[in-house]
Order: C-alpha cells, then structure tokens, then sequence
C-alpha cells in the first residue's frame, strides 16, 4: 500500500528530506548509504542526523532499502514532476504534471502553498511530494527541489541606492528583488525606475537572495514599445528569427514547380480580411449550380515552401502561432512567405490547398474533394466594402465592383443557407465583441472601441468552418490520424455557478442539461441589451478552452463531431501540419516515412500539447498587452465619471463594465461610503444594511475613475450617486 501513502497533514518536509529524496531521484541507479550521505556533505548535515532522516523516510514508505546498502526513491509513492506556476498572491499551482513512476494517478493541478515553495520559482520544472487527503479541490503538495529553472530572464523596475542596484521584478510571479552583483558598464545611462532586462544567477537550494545581471535597458516603462517588449519578454515570445531561418525563408524556390497540380486560375477568386491585414491566406470563389452550389476555398500551400526538417519549420513551430499586438506583429513564419510568397495576393499566380464543396440550396453538403492547386486572385477586398455591396447595397460601391455583385450574392446566398444549417444542427451562438484599439503615429492608444462585425465577415466564417469540417470529415472517412480542433462539454461545476447567475439576472434557463440550445435560449433573452456582453463573457466562462487533440471529441461549441484547422497555415502551426497529412493523401508518392511526422516533434499526440499550450501563451501574452494599453488610456483620465454595468460581485469588491468603452474596473466595496453593505451571495448582489440599497449583477450605474495601477494592470472605480 505504499503507493498510496501521503505526507502527512500540514507536515512539513525538513531540509534534510528534501535533499535526501532530491538526490535519491537525480540518481541514475540505487545509491549506497556512503554515497548518498556524500552526496548531501557540504550541507553540514551530521553522521547520526544522516541515519535518523533516511530511517523516517523508509519508515514513511518514500525511501526503498534494497539489500543491506543501496537505497532508492519509492516509486509508488506520490512523487511527481511538474512545472511551478505562480500567482501574484504568492502560492502556486503545479501543471503539466507526470508521476514519478510508472503508474500513478493523475493529480488536478497541485496546489503549493508559499512555504511549500522553498527556493523554486515561477517556471521551474519541480520534484514535488503530492497530498491526496487534502480537502483542496486541488491536492496540496510540496517542492523537494528544483530539476531544472525555468526562463533565467525577466523584465523589473531598476533602482540605484549608493553603490548598490536592485532590480524589482515587474512580473509579480517573481515575488523577490533581484541584487545586481555586477555593475552594468551601461550604469551611468540608466535611470530609477528604468525598464531593465537581467538574467538570474544560479542559486543553491538554501539560497536567500537572488542575484542577477543587466542584459538590456529598455527605457521608461511609459513608452508602448517598452510595454511591448515587457510581455514579450514576460511570455518567452520570439521577436527575431534567427539568422539561419532568415536565410532558408530567403532561399525559398519562388517557383516549386506545378506539376501535379489542378489549374484553377480561371475559376473567380478573391479575398475578404479586415483593412490592416498584411497576409492573405484565403481565398473563395462560389459558383451557383442547378442543384445548388460550389465552394472553392483556397488556402495558400505553406507546406509547398516550409519543409520538415529545416530550421524555419523548427522555429516556427516553437512559435506555434502568429501573435497580434495594436502596435506589432510577432509572425510565426518570417515576412518573405508570411507576406510574399505566401500571400494570396491579387492578380499573381499563387499555390494553394483547395478544398471544392457542393452544397445543395439549403447549405447541406452533398459532394467534397481537395487538390493542390494553382490560383489566381482577382480581387482584395476589406470587410467594410463587402458589407457596403451585398448588406448596404451602397448603390456607388455596386457600380464601382459591377463584376462582382453577382458572384459576391451567390456567396451571401450559400453564406447564409450555412449559418441556418449550422445553428439547426446545434451550435452556440454567443457574440463576444473584441477591443479595437487605435493608436497614433507614436504608438500612443488614442480610442477604444468594439470590432465592427457584419454579415461579411460571417460570410467568410461560415466558409472557412466548413473547409476546416469537410478536411476533418475526410480523416474520419479514411480512419487516418488527424490533430482534431476539439472542444469539450462544458464544465457542469461552472454550469451550475452559472445558473445561479442567471436567475439574478432574471433569466430561466431552459432544462439542466447545458446543450447548444440552452445556451442560445439564454442568449436570445438578452440580445440587444445592455446585459448583453455580461452573459455571453459569463457563459463563454462555463465553455472549456478549445485545443488540439489526436483523440477526436468533437466540437460542443460548434456542434460538429470531427472538426480541424486548415484555413490559417500562415499564422496556426496546426494547419500547416493539416496540410502536410492532407498533401500525402493527395500525391501518395509524397507520403510520409513510417515514424516521421509532419513536424519536428516525436508524435501527433505530442504536438497537440505544445500547439495547445503555445495558444494558450499567445492569448494571455495578446490580452495582457489590451489591458496595459487599456491603463494607459484610462490613466490620464481620472476623475472623469462612465455609464457602466455590474458584471459580478464579491464580499470586498464587484467589477464593472463600460459601457462606452470596452474597458474592466473594480469598485472595493470599502469604497461605499453612504452605508455598510453585505453581501447577499446566492442573490449576487450587495444589500445596504441600513438603507436597504442593492447593488445587483446587471445594474446600470455610474461610476467614477478614481485610480489606475498600470503596473498590475488593475483599473478601480467608486460607485457616484
């Protein structure tokens, strides 16, 4: 039963322990006592101190005594590895967990407690002893040491006193100076309160202080190029190719050859992307037939020009993805083929993976095949003017693209027969609005407001489901392996936290059983509301994250059992690799070794948890770069009081959202000054003790800017009566 035991509640590993079973998992094979009593010396630790702790440890089933000498870690019990993540708070949460030995189950996210810690840091790959008897809803465990530290750099806030310099970290997941033991030679041109770049000495595992090296100045924290390269540096993002990528991008065949290839440049194609787009990377043509019509949905062929094996495909698979900031773009493939070769622009001839869709008049698809193919774009167009053409009918424009109102209506027919298909069959409609952040010519944010949507950006939506549908369909078919685009059942714990919510908004949510319908019938009964945006960003929550899987789950959101991604090869890692096993099924001759795979990692399953996880980083890294772009607006703006809505509400504080501004705040309950409230929790809403006042998840209010903290990206409000 040893693999079952646990270390005691609230006991805490000694120093000696910890380095004891640290050195008995870096140890290759069974230790002798000798060995490893020397492998701890120059801890200081004596003779009898050595014997009394390994006898605990034995006697606590975490220390195997094998023969009369050798000694090794107890596989069976909870140890496991992981990586530390820390919270500002200054606890942390282990992910990315494995057990130690063979078997072991599979703990949900460790919780490790700041004196759990030790010497570890945020990133660090841990040894950790689990505690399953924990009342957590995360099991509790503690750091036995450090396997190996994470990113040795970070951005902090630099400050000179005398002939000493520290650096403060600006991550607060690094919740300790960092003590410049070299001065830089760049000293005399750095200023207190300066953005600097240092990389962290190694420590022991009794270390007390942190010590570290400037690498770069980046200037005033003010600048938004300085806030840029915070994050970049924040989230291990890669702003430069190297060299060598730079080169093979360069070196590129413009020319690969179209042999094998179906010519389709007589068929009409164009583009459709927002007004600041620099790629293209789709393209659609649509012919209306008796029975109804065809879809050509061209995606430029990445896979002709990036090749396995090359350092451009090694790195941009580390990227994963493409990553967008208001003011700078970090591209997943450098500019030659991101905007150039790659890039269906119009009027040059262009490679391309097309998938040809037949849909009968109703949108149901009746026939599908693909082809690498050879196309021809005839035209750029913006969402705006689409929308002007085929939803205005904005009589100047019509006249000015008579060519292509035809074509453009055929596409806004089938567009729509999709959308009714899609919703008929079950999929979630929720409409969550994105910041749209405008900056100066100094890249200073000036305004922010929502993304305009219409029907032609839909149009280009429901084209691109069904391609990325109809090439997951085709695996399926085949019984070939695939990196599905999976989203799971919702999470049944927040479905119930949010059904509770939904009665204080007023709401009857239809049946328990959270289906693609129960979630429209809540949506429908806000549409064109102020508590819009609240609940859709409240059942958004209730939604697992979507991720890349080989096991197929289907897609809850969209209510399709096999669904992929193939439409964005430029900028999804993802999809180039789509592409690759798409390509070997189209042109067999071409067909993968047995073993390879269609990226650099060891196997499909494989690169479904890094692509995973390096999306995941990407849209932390894109939203922490809107809210300290979103600080600065709103810094300079204090006093000055906004139309908001109660979006959630706390014992100490309730949030509120903008109602002009596509902006997040909180008012601290403190702040409240006219009566002392209570928090009514199953009511969500705050009750005035002595008035009576309520305070309720959906009010309108105002409020009052009263302070802006741009280091932690937290924006307060008082409630104005």
């Amino acid at each position: 039963m040893a693999g079952r035991r646990s270390p005691e509640k609230n006991q805490r590993m000694s120093t000696l322990s910890r380095l004891l079973l640290f050195s008995l998992f870096q140890a290759k094979e069974p230790l002798g006592r000798r060995d490893l009593q020397n492998s701890i010396q120059q801890q200081g630790y004596g003779n009898k101190e050595f014997k009394d702790e390994l006898a605990h440890l034995i006697h606590r089933g975490l220390v195997d005594s094998r023969g009369k000498s050798k000694l090794a870690l107890n596989r069976t019990a909870p140890f496991y590895t992981g990586t530390l993540v820390m919270k500002p708070a200054g606890f942390g949460f282990a992910v990315n967990v494995h057990p130690v030995g063979k078997k072991g189950q599979k703990p949900e996210d460790p919780f490790i407690s700041r004196s759990a810690l030790y010497s570890a840091r945020h990133g660090d790959n841990i040894l950790m002893l689990v505690n399953f008897n924990s009342r957590r809803k995360n099991p509790e465990a503690e750091v036995l040491g450090t396997i190996e530290h994470g990113s040795q750099t970070l951005t902090g806030f630099f400050h000179r006193k005398g002939p000493h310099s520290v650096v403060y970290p600006e991550d607060p997941r690094f919740p300790f100076s960092v003590v410049i033991d070299r001065p830089p030679k760049l000293n005399g041109k750095i200023k207190n309160g300066d953005v600097v770049l240092v990389t962290l000495e190694a420590d022991g595992v009794s270390s007390s202080r942190v010590y570290g090296r400037i690498l770069d100045v980046l200037g005033d924290p003010n600048l938004p190029e300085v806030q840029t390269r915070m994050v970049v540096e924040k989230y291990g993002l890669s702003s430069a190719f190297s060299p060598e990528a730079v080169r093979e991008a360069e070196q590129v065949d413009p020319d690969p050859g179209f042999s094998g290839r179906e010519d389709l440049r007589e068929i009409l194609h164009y583009t459709i992307d927002g007004e600041d787009a620099k790629d293209f990377d789709d393209a659609i043509g649509v012919v209306k037939l008796r029975h109804g019509y065809r879809l050509y949905v061209s995606i430029a062929d990445v896979a002709a020009y990036v090749k396995p094996g090359s350092t451009l495909d090694a790195e941009a698979y580390t990227r994963g993805t493409s990553i967008y900031f208001p003011d700078a773009v970090l591209p997943m493939l450098p500019e030659n083929l991101s905007n150039n070769l790659c890039s269906l622009m119009p009027e040059v001839d262009r490679l391309a993976m097309t998938a040809v869709l037949d849909f009968d008049r109703q949108g149901v698809l009746l026939k599908k095949r693909f082809s690498r193919s050879l196309i021809r774009s005839s035209m750029r167009f913006t969402y705006a003017t689409v929308k002007r053409i085929i939803v205005d009918e904005d009589k100047e424009i019509r006249r000015r693209f008579k060519d292509f109102l035809t074509p453009l209506q055929w596409a806004k027919e089938l567009g729509e027969a999709l959308q009714q298909q899609r919703m008929k069959r079950g999929s979630v409609a929720l409409t969550i609005p994105e910041p749209d952040i405008k900056l100066d010519a100094d890249g200073r944010i000036v305004a922010i407001k929502t993304k305009q949507r219409s029907f032609a950006n839909q149009l280009i939506e429901e084209f691109m489901l069904a391609a990325n549908e109809a090439v997951a369909e085709t695996f399926v078919e085949r019984g070939d392996e695939l990196l599905f685009r999976i989203h799971e059942q919702p999470d049944s714990e927040k479905v119930r936290e949010f059904t509770s919510i939904a009665h204080a908004f007023g709401l009857t949510p239809t049946g328990s059983e959270p289906t693609p319908q129960w979630y429209n019938d809540l949506v429908s009964q806000v549409r064109d509301t102020p508590k819009e945006f609240i609940l859709n960003s409240l059942l958004l929550r209730t939604l697992q994250q979507a991720r890349y899987s080989t096991d197929n789950a289907g897609h809850f959101g969209l209510g399709t059992p096999h669904y992929t991604h193939f439409t964005s090869p430029i900028r999804r890692y993802p999809d180039l690799i789509v592409h690759r096993l798409l390509a070997a099924i189209l042109q067999p001759e071409q067909k993968r070794a047995k073993g390879q795979t269609p990226a650099p990692c060891r196997s499909l399953k494989e690169a479904g948890l890094h692509l995973s996880e390096r999306e995941r980083n990407a849209i932390s890294a894109e939203r922490e770069m809107a809210e300290r772009l979103k600080c600065r607006f709103m810094e300079p703006r204090l006093g000055e009081r906004f139309k908001a809505i109660i979006s959630s509400i706390s014992d100490t504080v309730f949030y509120v959202d903008l109602l002009e501004q596509f902006i997040s705040g909180a008012v601290l309950v403190s702040s409240l000054t006219d009566d002392y409230y209570l928090h009514d929790w199953k009511r969500h809403r705050l009750v005035g003790d002595i008035t009576g006042k309520v305070l309720q998840v959906g009010d309108n209010i105002e409020v009052e800017l009263i302070e802006v903290d741009v280091i932690n990206q937290k924006i307060f409000f008082t409630l104005n009566d």
